[in-house]
């Protein structure tokens, strides 16, 4: 009888249960405590992005005076003429960037495509030695290359040229390679069987099928190409000599006078070189969100 009573599992008693009201209170807290997380983290990360436009419509005394004054009293627009028509040709830097990332965006698409639809749906021998072969070389700082690729075009003759910034994005990117293969997983079987039972070339299924579907994942590839070519300073630099042939981020990076710099006309022409950034990503953000997040928790 002690045995039995002792192996019997003690009773306890349950909690209150909540009411309605109460469990609504308890996830309107929730939420708003979430609420105000963001709004905190989101504005310690636009605090920059704030000075940078403020600092942009300062005058010069404005700009230099101690403590730092946030906002101007009076708005110098005229900055952003200033600085985007002064001595440097910032037109033509921004059509060279433009030629730049155009082109590699395209080099991107066509070279990393090909390769994800082979990884994704084709079967052939070693192909997982392949896969897991491109994906370390993600583990190789690009910075490790820059020496041999810079002997290597300047044997080649391209230094000064923009050969050296747009030719090697025709060879693939293993994270966009990755990121597309991980979405053409996710595009049933039975569509492309249906479509090899019609006659369709492996070509055609992936021009008719695969990339209608795959939309969400492309818009995420360009946007990140774009931002990574429009941004580029440290190969632009290295490979591009003559002034006319230089991009924004460079005409940036030069952008200091013999005796005192305009921090102002130099925020003015940052803004205006981060204005086609910000209209793409909010034209895109949602199909570049999926893209995103279809191509990181999906796949095989």
């Amino acid at each position: 009888m002690l045995l039995e009573t002792a192996a019997r599992p003690a009773r306890t008693k349950p909690g209150p249960s909540l009411t309605s009201d109460q469990a609504e209170r308890i996830r309107r807290i929730r939420r708003s405590g979430a609420y105000i997380l963001l709004i905190i983290s989101s504005a310690v990360f636009l605090l920059p992005f704030l000075w940078m436009l403020t600092t942009s419509l300062k005058s010069d005394a404005e700009n230099l005076a101690f403590p730092p004054q946030w906002f101007p009293d009076s708005f110098h627009v005229d900055n952003y003429v200033k600085g985007w028509s002064g001595s440097l040709p910032f037109t033509r830097f921004l059509l060279n960037t433009i030629l730049i990332t155009a082109l590699s965006m395209l080099g991107n698409l066509i070279s990393c495509i090909l390769p994800a639809y082979a990884f994704a749906r084709m079967r052939a021998r070693a192909a997982g030695v392949m896969f897991t072969a491109l994906l370390a070389t993600m583990m190789i700082p690009r910075e490790i290359t820059l020496v041999p690729k810079f002997i290597m075009f300047s044997k080649l003759g391209w230094v000064d040229t923009y050969l050296p910034l747009i030719v090697p994005e025709f060879f693939g990117v293993a994270l966009y390679i990755f990121l597309l293969r991980q979405f053409f997983t996710t595009i049933p079987q039975e569509l492309i069987d249906a479509a090899r039972i019609d006659g369709a070339s492996e070509l055609r299924i992936l021009w008719s099928v695969m990339l209608p579907l795959a939309k969400p994942a492309i818009a995420a590839i360009c946007l990140f190409s774009f931002v990574g070519n429009w941004n580029q300073y440290l190969e632009n630099t290295i490979y591009l000599r003559s002034v006319e042939k230089l991009t924004l981020a460079q005409g940036l990076g030069m952008f200091n006078g013999q005796f005192v710099t305009q921090y102002n006309q130099m925020m003015a022409v940052a803004i205006m070189s981060m204005l086609p950034i910000l209209v793409i990503f909010f034209l895109a953000q949602k199909t570049f969100i999926r893209g995103v997040t279809l191509t990181g928790i999906a796949g095989r």
